[in-house]
């Protein structure tokens, strides 16, 4: 996460990268525990990646909830076609 957020270099001060990066890994941590299949090593980086971006553009909106920006991304994870990405 914290790479991601390099190329809004910035944007966001140090108390919102730990902030966003928190948010990133807490949001994995309820995919890994969710028991969540993936079919590739590509699938899993692309989750990874909608994830980030997400957090991400909800943070440049404004948000800095750290339980709103966790569910919002998970939400958004679970509407994706990860098939589909072209992350």
């Amino acid at each position: 996460m914290h790479n991601r957020l390099q190329a809004y270099g910035g944007l966001f001060d140090p108390g919102d990268v730990r902030l966003l990066t928190a948010v990133f890994d807490e949001a994995w941590r309820v995919v890994e525990d969710s028991g969540a299949f993936f079919a590739s090593n590509g699938h899993v980086e692309s989750a990874k990646e909608v994830l980030a971006r997400r957090i991400i553009e909800m943070a440049r909106l404004g948000e800095r909830d750290r339980i709103r920006l966790r569910d919002d991304a998970l939400l958004h994870l679970a509407r994706s076609d990860l098939k589909g990405a072209s992350l």
